[in-house]
């Protein structure tokens, strides 16, 4: 049996890692080039908010990255088909007291079949050298990134 000292011990522990837990919250994301056969990246506009942006969403619970990727793909966007997702980077990026984590993925011979739905009102295929205007300021680094223009830096 175990002593009043050691279920203590146990109980304290637990209640700091939960109170860390809650503090440092961190949120595992992924995010997409979707490429298609002509060299175009796919970006999309959000309902709820402004601007175009890669698609992508949350991670699941005990669910691998690169499947979270093509499920939010086919959610998202109607994707339809492509080849194998390929790694780009890890980033991360503080929001108020939550730390995200993004994996980013290359998504590429991809075949949309798009239909707006609750999140997302449209898409658009784009050059990712001449993105078009509204597109969000980390988007614009990610493509930089993905031409060569700048290195990948570790931060969204």
């Amino acid at each position: 049996m175990k002593s009043f000292k050691k279920i203590r011990q146990q109980v304290l522990l637990t209640a700091i890692v939960c109170m860390r837990a809650f503090v440092s919250q961190l949120a595992f994301g992924v995010s997409a080039f979707v490429e298609d056969g002509a060299g175009r990246v796919l970006l999309v506009r959000h309902r709820f908010g402004h601007g175009w942006a890669l698609p992508g969403g949350g991670v699941g619970a005990n669910e691998p990255p690169e499947l979270a990727i093509l499920r939010e793909l086919a959610e998202e966007v109607g994707l339809a088909e492509n080849h194998p997702p390929e790694l780009f980077g890890l980033y991360t990026r503080r929001i108020l007291w939550a730390t995200n984590v993004i994996a980013l993925y290359r998504v590429p011979g991809a075949r949309i079949a798009f239909k707006p739905n609750f999140e997302i009102s449209g898409i658009v295929w784009a050059d990712p050298s001449a993105p078009p205007p509204e597109t969000h300021a980390s988007v614009l680094l990610r493509l930089a990134e993905l031409t060569g223009k700048t290195q990948p830096n570790g931060y969204w």
